[in-house]
């Protein structure tokens, strides 16, 4: 039988690795190269970690506040290509 408090920890250790590793200036320098926004990454990393506890209310909330801004600037980024001479 697992043990749920062990591995809901486990969960928990994982993901303040990955905070951990997405805040870490090397892998901020990959992400931005990728067009990656740091900040929003760890939104979407609690959300997870709100998902995964069962706080669904929150969770909802950290990964609308994190489409909307992912859409708004990829609207953004769209209009200044437009606006960009050929």
């Amino acid at each position: 039988m697992v043990d749920q408090d062990s591995s809901l920890l486990d969960l928990e250790e994982l993901l303040t690795e990955l905070e951990t590793l997405i805040k870490s200036a090397e892998m901020g320098a990959v992400l931005a190269a990728r067009g990656v926004n740091v900040s929003l990454a760890l939104v979407a990393t609690e959300g997870l970690r709100c998902y995964l506890r069962g706080d669904k209310q929150r969770a909802a909330e950290e990964f609308d506040m994190m489409a909307e801004e992912i859409a708004a600037r990829l609207a953004a980024s769209k209009e200044l290509a437009k606006a960009k001479p050929s």
